[in-house]
C-alpha cells in the first residue's frame, strides 16, 4: 500500500498541473472572485473526476474503451466549450469603472460548484485519463477496493491540496486587477476555451483509430 501512495501523489501533482480549460477557469476565478468561489469551483471538478473514476472502475474495458474512442462524446463536449467561450468572449461591458461587487465577487458558490462539474464532465480527455491510469494501475491493486480507494483518494487529496496552492497564488493578483483588467482576463479565458473545443471537437472527426489515449491527457 506504501507503494501505491508513493504512486499516487506525484500522480495528483502532475494532474494538478495538467494545461487545459480548468486550470485556467481555476485561476481566473480565484483572482477575479476569490478563494472560497475557486474552491467551490474545484470541488465541482473534484467531483466530476470521482463520478469518472467510479464509471472506470466499474465499467468494462471494452465499454470504457468505446466511450473514449466515440466521436459524438468528442464533438458534443467540443461544441460545449466552444459555445460557453463564445459567450464569455464578446460579453459586452457599457462602463469600465463597474464596483467590483458586479463582476462576481459576491458569488455564487453552488453555481461555481456547477460549472467546474460540467466545465470537467464534457472534457472527454478527462475520461480518457482515468480510463488510462484505472488501466495502468489497476493490476497493482490485487483485486482489492481498499487498495483502490486509497491510492485515488491519495492522487485526489494531493490534486486538492496543489490547487489550494494555486487558488491562493493567484487571489495575491486580485489586488492588481481593475474591472477593465478583470473584462480583458475574462475574454482572453473565452478565447482560451473556445480553442480547447476547437481541439477537441477536431479529434472527434479523427478515424477511430487516431484517438488514441495517449493524446488525450488533457485537464
Amino acid at each position: 500500500m506504501v507503494d501505491l501512495i508513493k504512486t499516487a501523489i506525484p500522480l495528483g501533482f502532475f494532474l494538478s498541473f495538467m494545461l487545459g480549460p480548468v486550470f485556467f477557469m481555476l485561476l481566473e476565478t480565484s483572482a477575479t472572485k476569490g478563494v472560497r468561489a475557486a474552491i467551490s469551483f474545484d470541488i465541482g471538478v473534484l467531483i466530476s473526476d470521482v463520478v469518472f473514476i467510479t464509471l472506470a472502475y466499474y465499467s468494462s474495458y471494452q465499454l470504457l474503451e468505446s466511450l473514449s474512442n466515440s466521436p459524438i462524446l468528442y464533438l458534443f463536449g467540443g461544441a460545449g466549450m466552444v459555445i460557453y467561450g463564445v459567450i464569455l468572449s464578446i460579453k459586452k461591458v457599457e462602463k469600465k469603472d463597474i464596483p467590483m461587487q458586479e463582476l462576481g465577487i459576491n458569488s455564487n458558490y453552488f453555481g461555481l460548484f456547477l460549472k467546474g462539474f460540467l466545465l470537467n464532465i464534457i472534457n472527454v480527455g478527462v475520461l480518457v485519463f482515468w480510463v488510462g491510469t484505472v488501466i495502468v494501475v489497476g493490476p497493482s491493486f490485487d483485486g482489492s477496493i481498499e487498495n483502490f480507494v486509497v491510492f485515488f483518494a491519495t492522487m485526489l487529496g494531493v490534486y486538492l491540496i496543489t490547487d489550494l496552492i494555486k487558488i491562493i497564488a493567484a487571489k495575491q493578483l486580485q489586488t492588481k486587477l481593475t474591472p477593465l483588467r478583470i473584462i480583458w482576463v475574462t475574454k482572453i479565458l473565452g478565447y482560451l476555451l473556445v480553442i480547447c473545443g476547437i481541439v477537441l471537437i477536431v479529434k472527434g472527426m479523427l478515424p477511430g483509430d487516431q484517438l488514441n489515449p495517449a493524446y488525450m491527457i488533457e485537464k
